[in-house]
């Protein structure tokens, strides 16, 4: 019967201990064969042995003999110098051997420890992180950009995108949960008071599945708007060609028999080849954003422009409307998700949109390298300039400050026929929209 094991200490199965190990044993061979090639050098220069002959002689003074005396020959002398250094030699090295195979043991533990000192970091944080699911942790590992360097930052790269995978999610999650519980509320009110109920009305009922579809049709847009920029935080759309005056023609198409009801008309300006690399659908998305806020908030026979050109080595696309404005205290937090501005014209109610429209307009322009503008004032109508890189501009061409802050010149005087006696491009430029420029 085979006796159990003892179980090794942890530390002997650590990279630590091998290095250690690999690097004494090298060391240790290394002054082995040094050492062992002197003595053989020393060896072969001579021969080496004790003294085993010795011969008598008389000792003479003044010719008178007073005694014998042992003597050797030279030979035997020299050979037995170096038989004497030899076994010096031996000691010595077999001493030397000794301390360094202590010697390189205690170095090699010192120099793979700090050699491992990284990994031990980037194992720590990886730790702290499993433990409290704290993906703002990085390891930020400094010295030279040595494999251990690149690793680490790998690392803090794959952590960055699964935190941002991880806020997408809660943001969906929180948004969603935030949004629908309206909607569903007033389904479930209208069920268990009169859908369910024998007593009620047939006109009650109408009444209630109007309601209903009202609010199965707002949480159908809301889920889509979610959808839409939950995809755009994970930066996962198809990059293609994309022809912004087509873009751009294709909502004015979409959006023409609504304008046509309400009593507003969409003029296009739209230069050609304006092409960049990006998603059509997408950017056909962000201009139907706007021109849906538009055409809901623009007073009846106004006009809608509609322009796309090209500037400073930008390409924009813009729309601008005759609708209430807004004031320039209100200004950056329109793009802001949810987020609903007051009324900008007395009386007139608070939109009941979800409040998404113009935070996917950013969340698209941002992911094509672009930047919104707004240009507006209150009773004065706005546009919203949408900047995108051109592709085809010289290098040096775009400034590294952003795009324009001014409306670009295909738009100045566009709107002449809006109410007021202010232009759109007499406000001052910002992130945002109007308070009344609600969104989607």
């Amino acid at each position: 019967m085979r006796r159990p094991r003892l179980p090794l200490p942890a530390f002997v199965h650590t990279i630590r201990f091998r290095l250690t190990v690999l690097y004494s044993v090298l060391v240790f061979c290394l002054t082995a064969l040094v050492l062992g090639g002197a003595y053989v050098a020393v060896q072969r220069s001579g021969d080496a042995q004790p003294v085993s002959k010795e011969l008598r002689a008389e000792k003479r003074v003044d010719g008178v003999r007073v005694g014998d005396i042992d003597v050797v020959k030279a030979e035997d002398v020299e050979a037995a110098v170096n038989y004497e250094t030899l076994g010096n030699l031996r000691t010595f090295s077999f001493a030397v051997l000794g301390g360094v195979a202590v010697a390189s043991l205690g170095t090699g533990w010192v120099l793979s420890g700090r050699a491992l000192r990284p990994v031990r970091a980037i194992a720590r944080t990886a730790e702290e992180i499993q433990a409290g699911s704290d993906l703002s942790r990085r390891i930020r590992l400094d010295g030279p950009r040595d494999e251990l360097r690149m690793v680490a930052d790998t690392v803090d790269s794959m952590l960055d995108r699964l935190d941002g995978a991880f806020a997408a999610q809660r943001q969906l999650v929180d948004d969603a949960s935030h949004e629908l519980r309206t909607p569903l509320a007033i389904i479930r009110a209208n069920l268990d008071a009169v859908l369910t109920v024998e007593e009620s009305e047939p006109e009650e009922r109408r009444r209630a599945v109007a309601v209903v579809d009202r609010a199965t049709t707002r949480m159908t847009r809301l889920v889509e708007d979610l959808l839409a920029t939950a995809r755009r935080s994970a930066a996962a759309f198809a990059d293609a060609d994309v022809d912004l005056a087509a873009v751009a023609d294709e909502a004015c198409e979409e959006f023409a028999p609504l304008a046509a009801e309400r009593g507003l008309s969409i003029r296009r300006r739209l230069d050609e080849g304006l092409v960049l690399i990006g998603d059509p659908y997408a950017l056909r998305r962000a201009v139907g954003n706007l021109l849906s806020n538009a055409v809901r908030l623009a007073p009846p026979g106004t006009g809608i422009t509609v322009a796309a050109g090209r500037a400073e080595g930008w390409l924009w696309i813009a729309v601008q409307d005759a609708g209430p404005g807004i004031g320039e205290g209100e200004q950056a937090r329109v793009f802001d998700r949810f987020w609903r501005g007051d009324t900008g014209q007395e009386g007139r109610p608070r939109d009941r949109h979800a409040g998404l429209g113009l935070a996917i307009v950013r969340q698209i322009v941002e992911s094509h390298g672009g930047r919104p503008r707004l240009f507006s004032r209150v009773g004065a109508g706005s546009t919203f300039v949408l900047w995108l890189p051109d592709p085809g501009a010289a290098a040096g061409a775009r400034g590294a400050g952003g795009p324009p802050d001014e409306l670009p010149a295909g738009m100045r005087g566009a709107g002449d026929d809006r109410p007021g006696d202010g232009g759109a491009g007499d406000g001052g430029p910002g992130d945002g929209g109007a308070a009344e420029v609600l969104q989607k």
